[in-house]
């Protein structure tokens, strides 16, 4: 018998955020808005999804602010 399952994330856009300046790299850009997530598949559909965040992250470095 054959099992297939796994552990992974997931990162969602969720379009446009807001204005802000960069704590690390000090530049002032529109961030985008995303929403992450750790998940378990098994036969490649999603089973339980847990630590879920919305997050604004800057286009420029990667720093990413939690919403």
């Amino acid at each position: 018998m054959i099992f297939f399952f796994g552990f992974g994330s997931k990162q969602k856009d969720l379009g446009r955020g807001s204005t802000r300046t960069c704590p690390r790299c000090g530049n002032t850009t529109v961030w985008a808005r995303v929403k992450r997530y750790r998940q378990f598949t098994v036969f490649f559909v999603p089973v339980l999804r847990w630590k879920r965040q919305q997050l604004e992250i800057c286009t420029i470095c990667g720093t990413a602010v939690a919403v």
